[in-house]
């Protein structure tokens, strides 16, 4: 920058606090609004409590089996309070995190509210004061919420439950009922039926976990199945109603009434984009279902005016709000970056087994008319995960006939969420599959079930059987 431009960001979750620290590197003079906490909710009540809660409730399964392994271990039960302390201790270490790189490097940090009274001028409002306020720069980052569908009761029921209540539950109930089949509801029902919670899943749609590869989602069912979770797929619920031990579920099964009771209903069936104090049309700003629109550069209907992260309502993911926050912030400071590739973007689902994604999956690739071939390669044919888990899961790539290029990466196991990363780079730089196999991979780690996958994929596998020609 040649001159020191004056940067206001809206929001302080992954994205805006990412966007404030970047443009801050960049000389700029970052004011940064927060309504809450810093972190937003995946510091607060998102991403990271819930992995801290998942984290001691596979520990437990991993210990139920512990017999397999040689050891005598004995359970007392869950400690529900300490499970939330230790929850509450790593979030309130991150988000102090956040806080203290914020200060280091010379953010000022207002918490209130702040909304559009015209375009790139905003009245923020805290619990002492108002000001009006103008920015060279405006990068919003506001987030999103949890969608509520329009079922009767749903709204008005005592016992309904959201993802945010769920991770300060003041006692785990006996049964729960988890409306939604998607990655929230599935990591949920993972760790609930894990700390001994009866857990069954309500979806409406024809199977769980709707953005993971058709075949990875089938096998993820199965596994949460054989953990006692119950899955009911196509059922869409139509009635919601308090009773005098908890709540009862009606849901349509195909033209079937059918009739579900629990102690609590989660309600998990995704989010929708957060811009309800914002005043967005004040700001000149173009919205379309609640999303903020945006062009390639993350840049609103406003010049100088930026959006990022979920309000923007394009991949509602943190890595992907923290991507854009620096992104945006370089733009903010005088570059003309555009905005990545979003085929690349890895999805996660942290379930018992981990699911993890990057690229098209194989309805994609159909739907698009892609000529391409599959490789698979089995968890129980890789040393690591077997000691890790019985080798439980397996990978798939996907690999275009023409360019040998790789379309898309989809992995059922341990440590799949990090594994995912090596694709994401693979599909970003436009590898083929013989750069991918042709990398050495240590041994014994579970990335060599990667490799080998890849190696399938041309009829080469080592440690697996090759398909027919």
């Amino acid at each position: 920058m040649s001159e020191k431009r004056k940067v206001l960001v809206i929001g302080g979750g992954p994205g805006g606090y990412v966007a404030a620290l970047r443009a801050a590197q960049l000389g700029a003079e970052v004011t940064l609004v927060e309504k809450k906490k810093l972190g937003g909710t995946c510091l607060n009540v998102g991403c990271i409590p819930t992995k801290a809660i998942l984290h001691p409730a596979g520990l437990l399964r991993e210990v139920q089996e512990a017999d397999k392994l040689g050891l005598s271990v004995t359970v007392n039960g869950v400690d529900w309070d300490k499970v939330q302390a230790y929850k509450n201790g790593i979030v309130e270490k991150l988000t102090g995190g956040v806080g203290a790189l914020l200060k280091g490097a010379g953010v000022k940090v207002i918490y209130g509210t702040a909304s559009f009274i015209k375009p790139k001028t905003v009245l923020i409002k805290s619990e002492d004061k108002e000001e009006i306020t103008e920015a060279d720069r405006i990068i919003i980052a506001t987030g999103s919420e949890p969608a509520v569908p329009p079922i009767p009761g749903l709204r008005e029921s005592k016992n309904v439950i959201d993802s945010t209540l769920a991770l300060s539950l003041p006692e785990l109930p006996k049964t729960l009922l988890v409306l939604g089949g998607g990655v929230i509801g599935v990591e949920f029902a993972c760790a609930m039926q894990a700390l001994g919670v009866q857990v069954e899943i309500l979806e409406a749609l024809s199977r769980i976990t709707p953005p993971l590869d058709g075949e990875i989602a089938g096998r993820l069912g199965a596994q949460l199945k054989s953990q006692g979770v119950k899955i009911n797929v196509s059922h869409k619920v139509t009635a919601v109603e308090d009773t005098e031990n908890g709540v009862r579920v009606t849901a349509d099964a195909g033209g079937k009434e059918k009739v579900f009771e629990a102690e609590k209903l989660l309600c998990c069936v995704g989010r929708r984009p957060y811009t309800t104090e914002l005043e967005p049309e004040a700001g000149g700003l173009k919205t379309e279902r609640g999303k903020i629109l945006v062009n390639e550069y993350l840049e609103t209907a406003v010049p100088g005016v930026y959006a990022i992260g979920d309000c923007v309502g394009q991949i509602m993911l943190a890595h992907t709000a923290s991507a854009q926050g620096e992104l945006a912030a370089e733009n903010a400071c005088g570059s003309e970056r555009h905005a990545y590739e979003p085929a690349a973007v890895p999805s996660c689902v942290y379930s018992i087994p981990e699911a993890a994604g990057a690229g098209l999956t194989e309805e994609q690739v159909k739907e698009k008319g892609i000529p391409y071939h599959v490789g698979k390669f089995p968890m129980s044919g890789n040393g690591r995960a077997l000691i890790a888990d019985g080798g439980k899961g397996f990978v798939k790539v996907l690999v275009g006939d023409e360019l040998n290029e790789v379309l898309g990466v989809h992995i059922l196991g341990h440590a799949a969420t990090e594994l995912i990363a090596e694709a994401a780079l693979a599909i970003g730089m436009e590898a083929t599959a013989e750069e991918v196999f042709g990398t050495i991979h240590a041994h014994p780690t579970v990335s060599e079930a990667v490799r080998e996958a890849f190696l399938a994929s041309e009829n080469r596998a080592i440690h697996t059987a090759n398909r027919r020609k």
